[in-house]
């Protein structure tokens, strides 16, 4: 009986859960649709990869602007990486203002658009060049750099700004591809990674940036693209600690920054035990749930792994991909990305250490 009354009030706890985040997802979706009514000078320059890319992949060939990518919200694609919204329009979200324009979409709207800020970064970019042919973080911060010389952005306007970037992940699966999946060589490569991400973080906050927040890698095992080996039981230790490695040296060199500039220019993000929190939060009551998913299993898949994705169809136009029942109970969208509802779990994790943002 007391087992009985202790599960019945976890799982009460875990669906007053639910509906907590589904509101306050449907709150932030009414604010990127209608526009922010804060009157918050704050302006946000995302730069990186597929976390944070709010669409700025053509939409000729990005699968971020295929069905059934964005089904959740607005209910068509958008250009995000998941079936709705990202980690981007949750900080932007706390700092109160609009999730900001796409550098692709900044030239053809309404200057009134761009007081937000504007997100340059490209789904499966990195630090260097990686496997698909889109801007590096080099490039990403030319944009941003010509965009300061064009006076489209005043030193007082970024005099309140602040700087999202979430990049590296990508740069390590390039690494993987090119050495025949050697993970000592992917190890080898942090150090360049590192010399030249701080290369950009001081040249972001010499163009006028006054506080940057670099995210640290997630739990690369946990991944589905990973965890499908073990048909999504159990996370990869070996690829967790090549996470744990890069993360435990990047803080190292955000330090050697901070310490430079005499002033906490660069924040952390802690993604890796952000995902983990919300993750094990999912685990435990989904395992005593019929309607819940393993949380490491994506929602959407391709019918056969490794010729079809998320999104793909075939020469007669057929869709060759299938999604789970709820969307609104997964943790992964596809086998990288977390879906709405992950973002806001790690969002609500994340949340305590945004406020460092902004004092």
């Amino acid at each position: 009986m007391a087992k009985s009354t202790a599960f019945s009030f976890f799982h009460l706890l875990w669906y007053t859960a639910i509906i907590f985040s589904q509101v306050y997802a449907v709150k932030l979706e009414q604010q990127l649709h209608l526009g922010s009514n804060s009157k918050s000078n704050l302006r946000l320059f995302v730069f990186g990869d597929s976390y944070v890319d709010t669409g700025n992949w053509r939409k000729s060939i990005g699968s971020s602007w295929k069905e059934p990518y964005g089904s959740t919200f607005p209910g068509k694609p958008t250009g995000r990486f998941s079936d709705g919204l990202i980690l981007t329009d949750y900080i932007a979200s706390f700092l109160g203002i609009r999730s900001p324009i796409p550098y692709k979409r900044g030239k053809w709207v309404r200057r009134s658009y761009l007081r937000y800020g504007m997100n340059f970064a490209y789904g499966g970019t990195g630090v260097f060049d990686t496997l698909v042919n889109e801007p590096n973080m080099t490039i990403q911060i030319d944009f941003f750099q010509r965009l300061v010389e064009e006076k489209v952005y005043s030193k007082q306007d970024l005099n309140s700004s602040i700087g999202l970037v979430s990049v590296a992940g990508n740069d390590y699966a390039a690494c993987l591809a090119r050495n025949a999946n050697d993970i000592q060589k992917a190890g080898a490569f942090t150090k360049s990674i590192m010399k030249q991400l701080a290369i950009n973080l001081e040249r972001i906050h010499g163009l006028g940036v006054k506080r940057i927040a670099v995210t640290l890698i997630e739990p690369i095992g946990c991944l589905p693209q990973q965890a499908a080996s073990s048909s999504y039981i159990n996370c990869s230790e070996v690829w967790n600690s090549g996470s744990m490695f890069h993360n435990q040296v990047l803080e190292q060199t955000l330090k050697k920054l901070n310490d430079k500039s005499n002033t906490p220019v660069f924040i952390t993000l802690d993604l890796y035990n952000a995902f983990n929190s919300a993750l094990n939060n999912q685990r435990k009551f989904a395992s005593g749930s019929l309607s819940m998913k393993n949380p490491l299993q994506p929602c959407c898949v391709g019918k056969v792994m490794g010729k079809y994705f998320c999104g793909s169809v075939d020469e007669s136009g057929a869709k060759q991909y299938i999604i789970c029942q709820n969307p609104n109970l997964s943790f992964f969208w596809d086998t990288i990305h977390p879906s709405q509802n992950g973002w806001n779990a790690i969002y609500l994790a994340l949340r305590p250490s945004l406020y460092k943002l902004i004092i």
